[in-house]
């Protein structure tokens, strides 16, 4: 299940894992989990993320239900 659009954000920013898994001071290969969503990242390291991304927490998540 893909919970997480960090992918989608890193994309729309022109980053790459690497710019972010140096920006948070860990493996590339977390932020490779992350992105493919194997793995989720907690909310404090996820502030972080967005913080990195310069973006609202909000746009890394999927949405939890759909606008109807």
């Amino acid at each position: 299940m893909n919970i997480n659009r960090i992918k989608v954000v890193l994309a729309e920013k022109n980053r790459t894992n690497k710019f972010l898994a140096e920006s948070l001071s860990v493996d590339p290969s977390q932020v490779s989990r992350w992105v493919t969503n194997r793995q989720q990242p907690n909310l404090e390291t996820l502030l972080k993320i967005a913080n990195a991304l310069e973006v609202d927490i909000r746009e890394l998540l999927q949405p939890s239900k759909c606008d109807i």
